[in-house]
């Protein structure tokens, strides 16, 4: 059994949630497939809009939001989040050439040099000459990786993807599978943490 994690590197729980999977998979011993989505795809087909769309109007909402990401921060002792400040940001290009990634067998660093582009170093990682940089800086090959990111294959396997997820009841991200057992945001971690414990016996 593999557990599954679906993200987009336009969300900020996403990437929480990716700073926090390796703290669950060192205690449960079980790695999760990280596969990439494109968010904006997954609202289309479910009619879902952003947490900042659908509670910025609601008067206490997005302050306790950000209460809870505090508190969420200091539990798993995360220093170094800022939020970004060109978000949002289309992610297309990002999640794309996260699939050459995946075929080129360089995910693992892929994630996390975009990941920390955007919500560590507060990079506009929707401009491709920054993109690449980002890429290049961490020894990955940028350049190829953009190219990819424009092929075809490439497209539909993001497309693939993303239809996928939604047939499986995914409607934002970050979103969990353990086995078929949906589980939604990074706050339901300790529950997908409990699931692959019952699921190992």
């Amino acid at each position: 059994m593999t557990p599954e994690f679906l993200y987009d590197f336009g969300s900020p729980n996403a990437y929480l949630a990716w700073r926090v999977l390796p703290e669950i998979e060192e205690r449960t011993g079980v790695h999760f497939a990280r596969v990439p989505v494109l968010l904006g795809g997954i609202f289309k087909e479910t009619g879902n809009v952003s947490p900042f769309q659908r509670f910025g109007p609601v008067k206490g909402r997005m302050e306790y939001e950000m209460r809870e990401m505090s508190r969420f921060l200091a539990k798993h002792q995360i220093t170094n989040f800022q939020m970004n400040p060109h978000f949002p940001q289309n992610s297309l290009t990002m999640m794309r050439a996260a699939i050459a990634a995946e075929e080129a067998g360089n995910l693992k660093a892929y994630n996390a040099a975009c990941f920390k582009g955007m919500w560590e170093e507060g990079l506009k990682m929707d401009d491709a000459e920054v993109f690449k940089a980002r890429l290049d800086q961490d020894g990955l090959p940028g350049a190829m990786l953009l190219a990819k990111a424009s092929e075809a294959e490439t497209k539909a396997k993001l497309v693939e993807n993303t239809n996928r997820a939604v047939e499986r009841g995914v409607f934002g991200i970050p979103s969990f599978f353990v086995g078929e057992e949906l589980y939604f945001g990074k706050d339901r971690l300790g529950d997908v943490e409990l699931d692959i414990l019952r699921s190992k016996g």
